[in-house]
């Protein structure tokens, strides 16, 4: 059973940038469907990118062409690269794969 943990979070100002990891444990992830979510308080959870098993990769309009979804095989990983942020992107942000969720890692990004 696979295990994920985020990392990376924090408070950042509107346009700087911020790069949050999935680190899995348990099983290999090179071979996963991986994706990176996130809530906002009083909202519903969205996914904001998305990477296909055979690398692929999708995104929400509201992030395209600011977010990065990659993934290191060596390091049994998957990165978000966040740049651009603004304030609407505040969330826990989650990894996700199969029937898994990580804990969740805050980003705050201040106007």
């Amino acid at each position: 059973q696979v295990q994920l943990v985020e990392s990376g979070g924090g408070l950042v100002q509107a346009g700087g940038s911020l790069r949050l990891s999935c680190a899995a444990s348990g099983s290999s992830l090179s071979r996963n469907a991986m994706g990176w979510f996130r809530q906002a308080p009083g909202k519903q959870r969205e996914l904001v990118a998305a990477l296909s098993s055979g690398g692929s990769t999708g995104y929400a309009d509201s992030v395209k062409g600011r977010f990065t979804i990659s993934r290191d095989n060596a390091k049994n990983t998957v990165y978000l690269q966040m740049n651009s942020l603004k304030p609407e992107d505040t969330a826990v942000y989650y990894c996700h794969t199969g029937d898994t969720w990580g804990q969740g890692t805050q980003v705050t990004v201040s106007s």
